[in-house]
Formats: C-alpha cells, structure tokens, sequence
C-alpha cells in the first residue's frame, strides 16, 4: 500500500513538473512526457493492473488539466499501462535497450493519438510538420529524461515493495 501512495505522490509531482515547470525552461525545445516515463515504467515493471492503474491517474490529470472531452488522455494513458504491462514477462532490470524502445513505442502512440483524433479529424494534415516539430523533439527529450529516471524508478520501487513485504509480517 506504501508503493502505491508513493508512486501516485511521484505521479503528482512528475505531472507538476511537466505542466509548470518545463514550458519555462528556455533551453528546452520540446517538454519531457514524464507521465509516459511513469506509466510505461510501471506497466512494464510491475504488471498490467498497475500499469494500468497509474495510467488511469496519469490519464485523469492530463483530462483534468486539457479541455476537450474527459475520457481522451484516461484511454490513452490506460491502454499505454495496459500494452507495456502485457510485456512484463520480457522485464529484466539489467536489460536497458527494450525499455527505450518501449519508451519509444509508448510516445509515439501517444503522439499519433493525439494527431489523429485533435488535427486530422480537423482537416489538419500536415503530418511531416507535426512529427518534425512535435514528435521527434519529445521523444529524443523523453529518451533523455528516461535514460535518467528508470533506474531510479526501478530501485525505489524495488525498495518500498520490500518495505511493503515487511510490513505485512
């Protein structure tokens, strides 16, 4: 249960980060998507429940903060916890190439569901534009910040599951 109020504590403060923080950093031309490092990270680590519970959380706080119709980032961010807890059984905390590029996999989706259903659906086809300008930028950025979280997120959470377990004995 400590795992849980912790990494939904994290979720909060990643997304406060993302919303606030990023956009004003001048030297940054594209903002990391920490809530996609977050959901793949538990998806692909801790299984397709709380994968997808935290894409729930991630998806209800993007809805909360985006206008348009409520439900769209809460698919979005759960089927992402969904497919990346489905790959659990390749999960191996040595292993660091599948993670980015499920990492990869995970922004692009996230990307392409947006340009589908916020630009095309609008007869905004500019396609080349928006991956050149919006999608290759934050995916490298994103690779960057995950290159730096993973590990950490991999060992905090391995560290409150065995306070956790010492807790229910």
């Amino acid at each position: 249960m400590r795992r849980i109020i912790v990494n939904i504590a994290f979720i909060i403060f990643a997304f406060a980060l993302q919303i606030c923080i990023f956009p004003f950093i001048p030297f940054l031309y594209a903002s990391p998507n920490l809530l996609i490092i977050l959901t793949f990270t538990y998806g692909f680590s801790l299984g397709v429940e709380e994968g997808m519970l935290y894409g729930i959380i991630c998806g209800v706080l993007m809805d909360l903060y985006f206008a348009g119709p409520f439900g769209f980032f809460t698919l979005l961010f759960l089927w992402i916890g969904y497919l990346n807890g489905k790959l659990t059984a390749y999960f191996y905390e040595e292993y660091i190439v599948l993670p980015f590029i499920v990492c990869t996999i995970s922004e692009v989706m996230y990307n392409l569901f947006i340009y589908i259903f916020r630009f095309f659906i609008r007869e905004k086809y500019e396609f080349l534009f928006y991956l050149k300008n919006i999608v290759i930028p934050e995916v490298i950025i994103t690779l960057i910040f995950t290159l730096l979280l993973y590990r950490f997120l991999l060992w905090y959470n391995k560290k409150l599951r065995v306070l956790d377990s010492r807790g229910m004995d």
